[in-house]
């Protein structure tokens, strides 16, 4: 894991503790989602929060006055830890490594299902269902709709990726036939 990696394990360790005392788990996660979506949308801020010659305060009053009434005390403080710290650029991976901490805690794991063509409602609890099992924890799933997998889908769990698709099988059946060729 990256150094990177490694704080912003703790950064969100850190702010799961504060929200599983404030019973505000999920609201925390949400609030997060909406900030990483909001820096991930608009480059700018990005920018703004990493120029040198601006002043803390400023990026952090601007911040609150953006932010305050659309997330907690305990999302803007964090925000402000990192800002003050040089750290804003690992909003992102604060809001992946609470997902996971969270997650472990609750025995929930969040799952991206790739597929050809969309699945209905049914189809994707049945698909989260039996994931679940395999790794023995209750599926969060998203759903990502990719032709390019012909068939089947691929199901990424943190890192870990299953790949029951069409084109994966094709791929490994080809890199088998140059194998045994060789």
């Amino acid at each position: 894991m990256s150094r990177e990696g490694v704080v912003a394990k703790r950064y969100a360790k850190a702010l799961f503790e504060l929200a599983q005392q404030n019973n505000a788990i999920a609201d925390v996660e949400k609030q997060l989602k909406i900030v990483v979506e909001a820096l991930s949308g608009d480059p700018v801020i990005g920018k703004f929060l990493a120029l040198p010659n601006v002043e803390v305060t400023k990026k952090i009053e601007i911040i609150k006055g953006a932010l305050s009434d659309k997330v907690s005390a305990i999302v803007l403080n964090t925000l402000e830890l990192l800002v003050i710290r040089g750290r804003q650029n690992s909003i992102g991976e604060v809001y992946e490594a609470y997902l996971k901490v969270a997650g472990d805690a609750l025995g929930e794991a969040h799952a991206t299902i790739y597929s050809a063509k969309s699945l209905s409602n049914e189809e994707l609890s049945k698909v989260a269902a039996q994931f679940g099992t395999i790794v023995g924890k209750r599926i969060i799933a998203t759903q990502i709709v990719q032709p390019s997998l012909l068939g089947g889908v691929q199901v990424r769990i943190g890192d870990r990726l299953f790949d029951g698709s069409l084109s994966g099988k094709l791929a490994r059946l080809e890199q088998s036939l140059k194998t045994q060729v060789l």
